[in-house]
């Protein structure tokens, strides 16, 4: 299961990748926090059941995050994966799925965690950047890694060319670890996950 607010390229990348049956994995449902976004309409596309769970149609943000908790249990998800899913879950959607419910970020955590990774790495000054994918806690980019990519900084880099090529890297090892935990399974010890 996928949770989308925006374009969804990250959720493409992946409805292409399951499109294989060797990946092993199938997108089942894909979850928006708003309407009329692209990421549905790749989700439509493709045939994949979607819903829009939206902040603002709940009392609070502790009943929005319960509703969102039913909705994606309706589709019995091995994982969840945000991928650009630009809402904080609560502590019922964090407990039904401990362990389970990935994230993508734009930098190499825990150096640069929040929404602005590339800029706060650019203006460091340091020479690496990149993307992690990591399980969510109830921290701000703080759950346990599973994967990290390194992105060179290049000296004639700005937000905007350093944003796109830590992108590009991210989609990759997005696809590719999202194939290998649904084939090989993983554990979580402590802050360790091991894959197969």
């Amino acid at each position: 299961m996928v949770l989308v607010s925006g374009s969804g390229t990250n959720l493409q990348a992946l409805l292409d990748a399951c499109d294989d049956p060797a990946y092993g994995a199938r997108v089942v449902a894909v979850g928006a926090d708003r309407p009329g976004i692209a990421g549905l309409d790749r989700a439509e596309k493709a045939g994949v059941a979607t819903f829009v769970c939206r902040v603002r149609d709940y009392p609070s943000r502790q009943e929005w995050d319960a509703a969102l908790t039913r909705h994606c249990a309706q589709f019995e998800p091995d994982l969840v994966i945000s991928a650009g899913f630009l809402k904080l879950v609560g502590r019922e959607f964090l407990a039904a799925y401990k362990g389970r419910y990935l994230n993508t970020h734009n930098s190499l955590l825990p150096a640069f965690p929040g929404i602005h990774g590339p800029r706060d790495a650019l203006e460091y000054g340091v020479k690496v950047a990149g993307a992690t994918l990591f399980f969510v806690d109830e921290g701000v980019d703080t759950g346990p890694i599973v994967a990290q990519v390194a992105v060179p900084v290049h000296d004639d880099d700005t937000e905007e060319t350093l944003t796109e090529r830590i992108k590009a890297a991210e989609r990759r090892q997005l696809v590719h670890y999202v194939g290998r935990l649904v084939r090989e399974g993983w554990t979580i010890k402590g802050r360790k996950v091991t894959i197969g």
